[in-house]
């Protein structure tokens, strides 16, 4: 285990949480320098992160859910210089679904999540990134309209508190069958779209909102971002949505949308509507979404599924 400076940005819902304070005295005791700064407002992340680029620390670690890690992610991928002039990425599962760090086989102990990132080497990773109404946003998991969007904009703090991530889930299969459908042109180079759809899938990662897995052929270091756009559905095919989403079955998803891989793809909508982006909804009517290829360097196991060479698709 290499001795390096970390900086653990916590989030604040999690800052009494008795096994991660154990975890952080643990690799103390092992000789990490391990700093921790908690989060507890809008804009805490950003500030913390811009202050360990200038320390010089040679890791940031993510310490909550997929809303936590978007933070970070963002706040490293807008300073200058390539992934190899700023500090690596970690993650520390706390949230909600953790829906990252699920897809991208992260244990969800803390000792062992800390304990991965002292023993792997950072691998680079993609991040997406959406130009929309003159703002940049950035997103290290998923982006996702219409079907996705509603169920974690729609999903009780309390139920989520009592759930977890099945939470998610029976908010999703609540409201199969009472989707409005979003009108849209959705193309690129080689790609043309133009129709109504109920779900929306731009992925980095493979799954978003607890669990659905609207992109589950994405990988993280390809350069290119999976799409799935699901029609509006009829009679029988509500079930098979609902098999694709809740089970990951991608034989049923090709079923009902149409899925391809490209490096970067506009949505133009027929009126303003809603993309989040890993917990962010961002409201507009055109989104020009691009894969920025190894902007960031994360630490992941070395069978990771979002990683080519784990999935046999070869390194470049």
């Amino acid at each position: 285990m290499s001795l390096s400076h970390w900086r653990l940005i916590l989030n604040g819902k999690s800052a009494g949480d008795d096994a991660v304070r154990e975890a952080v005295h643990a690799l103390r005791e092992r000789g990490l320098t391990v700093d921790v700064r908690v989060t507890w407002e809008a804009g805490d992340a950003a500030r913390h992160v811009g202050v360990a680029v200038v320390d010089g620390v040679d890791t940031v670690i993510a310490g909550g859910g997929d809303g936590t890690l978007k933070e970070v992610a963002a706040a490293l991928a807008a300073h200058d210089g390539d992934a190899h002039a700023l500090p690596s990425l970690g993650v520390l599962p706390l949230g909600t679904a953790n829906d990252f760090a699920t897809a991208a086989g992260l244990p969800d102990e803390p000792l062992a999540a800390l304990e991965l990132v002292a023993a792997q080497r950072p691998r680079p990773i993609d991040l997406i990134r959406v130009h929309a109404d003159g703002a940049v946003h950035w997103c290290a998991n998923l982006g996702s309209g219409g079907f996705g969007t509603q169920v974690t904009v729609e999903t009780h703090e309390g139920l989520k508190k009592v759930l977890g991530g099945l939470a998610y889930f029976i908010t999703g299969l609540s409201r199969i069958g009472r989707i409005e459908p979003i009108r849209a042109h959705i193309h690129s180079a080689g790609f043309d779209w133009n129709g109504d759809f109920i779900a929306l899938g731009v992925g980095n990662g493979r799954q978003a909102g607890g669990g659905q897995a609207l992109c589950p052929d994405a990988l993280i270091d390809d350069g290119l971002l999976d799409i799935t756009v699901v029609r509006e559905l009829e009679g029988e095919l509500v079930s098979t949505l609902r098999t694709a989403l809740t089970e990951g079955k991608v034989a049923a998803l090709d079923q009902v949308a149409v899925r391809t891989r490209l490096p970067a793809v506009t949505v133009d909508a027929a009126a303003p509507m809603t993309l989040n982006l890993d917990g962010e909804p961002v409201v507009a009517q055109r989104f020009e979404i691009e894969c920025v290829p190894g902007r960031l360097r994360m630490h992941l196991p070395p069978d990771c599924p979002l990683l080519r060479d784990a999935a046999g698709q070869g390194v470049l």
